[in-house]
């Protein structure tokens, strides 16, 4: 008798990515097609290869001890050797409530009962830019590429399900974004593609099930019930709003909606990395005429990158700011210049557009 269908849906999604990192690492670890001709011969180096074995590649998961994160944790302890694969866990102690340090402890306690190693805990200063929520999240994401750095881990796995896209993605309409947000998480982010979701795809019932068939212990983050923060208003009042005026199948509708506004930012975007050459003159400045010729989606794109080059915080950058520096070519009538986030300003000059600090 196999597993609970939820057990075995959790590991099925691991071991997909599992063997995606392996087939990177196994790429890059492989020895270059046109060796040198002064290679030893090959039975030295099958000799050499048995005494000093290729490390095999560590894969950490990040857990805060919810079910999500337990089940994604479970999942990877199962998995990871049978690929060969090390498997170790890092918890995040953002220090927001009593007892925090606690429960990191609890947390790093199970990882280990699961046979998780190395398991760490890190605690972590949480600021005031962004607001609580994206505090909270960079100063994560900060600690979790430390902790990978630390360790020379080839990936950290992240429990966000599909519910969770789903909200990122109303949030995303909320904010009135552009199709890039509303094309939510990536299964695939961060430097060199560190950062894993393998849940994308499985609602986070069939999580919390998993933790339950396994009898694993979960920690319900009061945080999440909170209607002080936007994302719990939003989880416990305006999806179940949304699947009573129209319908189940909403939660489903908007990972779909994601993963389609994700192909064509995809396409957008590489669209705006070749056209972007072309509208510099030789000096690299932008050339108005040029940028106007562009089609809307594909200048603006290259207006957010010119001003994050300049030196304006990609996640202070709104579309509002955008849309103030593309008047300047497309509805140009002597306007001043436009001041951006990071001391960064855009102005029209002599049919260039200058976008610097100060």
């Amino acid at each position: 008798m196999g597993p609970h269908p939820a057990v075995a849906a959790i590991r099925l999604a691991v071991r997909r990515v599992l063997h995606d990192l392996l087939t990177e690492h196994n790429g890059a670890t492989a020895a270059p097609p046109h060796a040198p001709s002064h290679e030893p011969p090959p039975s030295s180096r099958l000799r050499s290869s048995r005494e000093v074995p290729p490390p095999s590649p560590l894969v950490l998961v990040a857990c805060s001890g919810g079910a999500d994160s337990m089940a994604l944790a479970s999942a990877l302890a199962f998995e990871a050797p049978r690929l060969g694969i090390r498997a170790g866990g890092v918890t995040v102690d953002h220090g927001l409530q009593a007892g925090s340090d606690v429960r990191a402890a609890e947390v790093v306690l199970r990882l280990r009962e699961l046979g998780l190693d190395p398991v760490d805990s890190v605690t972590v200063t949480v600021g005031r830019s962004g607001g609580p929520e994206a505090a909270a999240r960079d100063a994560r994401y900060a600690a979790l590429d430390t902790a990978a750095e630390r360790h020379g881990a080839a990936a950290v796995l992240l429990g966000h399900t599909r519910d969770d896209q789903a909200e990122t993605v109303l949030l995303g309409l909320a904010r009135g974004s552009g199709i890039r947000s509303l094309s939510g998480m990536a299964a695939v982010s961060g430097a060199d593609g560190r950062y894993r979701r393998p849940f994308l795809e499985l609602d986070r019932q069939t999580a919390r099930k998993a933790c339950m068939v396994q009898s694993l212990p979960v920690w319900d983050d009061p945080h999440n019930a909170d209607p002080a923060y936007t994302r719990s208003r939003l989880r416990h009042e305006g999806l179940p709003a949304l699947e009573k005026a129209l319908g189940k199948g909403v939660v489903e509708a908007l990972a779909r909606t994601a993963r389609l506004s994700r192909d064509d930012a995809d396409a957008l975007d590489s669209w705006a990395d070749q056209a972007e050459a072309g509208v510099r003159d030789a000096a690299g400045l932008l050339e108005c005429a040029k940028l106007y010729a562009l089609p809307p989606a594909v200048r603006r794109r290259v207006l957010r990158r010119a001003a994050i080059a300049a030196g304006a915080p990609a996640g202070s950058l709104f579309a509002r700011h955008i849309e103030e520096v593309d008047r300047l070519i497309t509805g140009w009538r002597g306007q001043g210049a436009i001041n951006l986030p990071g001391k960064v300003v855009a102005r029209r000059q002599g049919g260039r557009l200058v976008i610097r600090q100060g």
